[in-house]
């Protein structure tokens, strides 16, 4: 599990041609790629898109199992990222969202640099 990969290049495809099953799981896939684009992020060799901090994926193996989850989603299921890791595929319907992420849900309590950079380790 690494953090700094120098010798990738994200860049996400362009124009009509499908990777995923549908345009619904394209879509976030193409965002996360756009978002580690040299030419938009911070530092992309290691998974920041800005702020000193904000990662795209918790690591290039979280990155690696949320695209290829996106390109396997089927149009009855949800692929759940927690804190820039993949956690599961959960069966749903047609309707329901693609993705759903939960970030930094941190209680007031523990919500210090502190307790952040703890977890941020992990």
């Amino acid at each position: 599990m690494t953090r700094l990969d120098n010798s990738r290049h994200i860049r996400s495809p362009r124009g009509p041609e499908l990777s995923c099953r549908s345009w619904l799981t394209e879509a976030p896939m193409r965002m996360l790629m756009n978002n580690l684009d040299a030419e938009v992020a911070e530092r992309p060799e290691e998974l920041v898109v800005y702020g000193g901090i904000g990662r795209a994926a918790r690591d290039w193996e979280s990155f690696d199992r949320i695209v290829a989850a996106l390109k396997r989603l089927q149009d009855d299921q949800s692929l759940l990222i927690q804190s820039g890791k993949p956690v599961g595929i959960f069966q749903t319907h047609p309707d329901a969202p693609r993705v759903l992420i939960a970030n930094s849900n941190l209680v007031p309590h523990w919500a210090t640099w502190d307790h952040f950079n703890e977890l941020d380790r992990k």
